[in-house]
């Protein structure tokens, strides 16, 4: 079978990528260009934990598009500090007068056992992975609501869709990443504005951190090594696109090539006592009517428990 291919699928949008020096960011900005879309590949060039500054992975891509015959910006503004994003935002309009979709992907880790993690470990990756969100968000908004039109992408993580070991700042703030797309899809929709979360499985600097001090641990983390992270930029890529016109308020995954549509937050079970609950009837009759819908404290890979296909 021939795969269906929109040709310019991007022709003559705007896309801003955040995050995009290295990694998924780095192959959806070349994805979106390489789909004729006018990029802004934005990254501060800092550690995998948020540390120094350097424009040189962004001036890279923004050079390697610009040799293949695109049209990019580079833009080293630090997506926790809101005047810096309003500046890039700025700066995007006046080169090109619009802006069409918006790509949230800069993420930090600090990783560390809940029972040991610091206050400045928690607050540095909520400032980037989740308040760097809101602030590029809020940014386009408005821009978005006056063109009636515009598309967010929201890099989320089954980390906090779902759990992983140490990574309580990282989960909590990527749970929260599409708590607020769900949110921005239903306040924007009147604005004909979409917006949906992408949860990544792809071998980057970031999984290259992932400890693998037990047999299990080193055999999963060489599981992730064969995902690539271009695997991840075409539903990017769809997305961004008016193909995905009608669709918002979801959150995907992707692994290798499989696509995912995740599940969200609804009522599984309900149990009822006309007289009212008291904590003896709830132990007695409520719970065990539930606990065949709870959750365990599982991890990801206790759910995505198949290799990669």
């Amino acid at each position: 079978m021939i795969e269906a291919r929109v040709p310019d699928a991007l022709k003559d949008k705007v896309v801003i990528v955040t995050g995009a020096g290295r990694g998924i960011g780095r192959d959806i900005a070349l994805a979106m260009a390489a789909e004729g879309a006018r990029v802004i590949v934005n990254d501060i060039g800092a550690s995998l934990n948020g540390q120094g500054l350097d424009t040189g992975p962004a001036c890279d891509v923004a050079d390697e598009i610009t040799r293949a015959g695109g049209i990019a910006l580079a833009d080293s503004s630090s997506v926790s500090d809101y005047d810096a994003v309003q500046r890039m935002i700025d700066s995007s309009l006046q080169a090109f007068g619009r802006i069409d979709a918006v790509v949230n992907n800069a993420g930090i880790l600090r990783d560390r056992l809940f029972h040991k993690m610091t206050r400045d470990e928690w607050q540095a990756v909520v400032d980037v992975n989740l308040t760097g969100v809101f602030n590029v968000s809020r940014a386009v908004a408005d821009i978005f609501r006056q063109q009636e039109s515009g598309s967010y992408i929201h890099l989320t993580s089954t980390s906090g869709l779902i759990g992983n070991t140490g990574q309580a700042n990282y989960g909590a703030a990527k749970a929260g990443v599409a708590a607020l797309s769900r949110t921005i899809s239903i306040d924007m929709k009147r604005f004909n504005v979409r917006s949906n979360c992408i949860a990544p499985f792809a071998f980057t600097r970031m999984v290259d951190s992932i400890r693998t001090d037990t047999p299990e641990l080193a055999a999963k983390v060489e599981q992730v090594r064969r995902l690539e992270p271009r695997q991840i930029a075409p539903l990017a890529v769809y997305l961004a696109s008016d193909l995905a016109r009608e669709v918002t308020g979801q959150v995907f995954a992707v692994r290798a090539n499989e696509l995912f549509l995740m599940s969200q937050p609804r009522p599984l079970r309900s149990v009822h006592h006309s007289e009212g609950w008291t904590a003896a009837s709830i132990a007695q009759t409520a719970i065990p009517a539930l606990r065949h819908g709870f959750y365990g404290p599982d991890k990801t890979s206790d759910v995505f428990n198949w290799p990669p296909i």
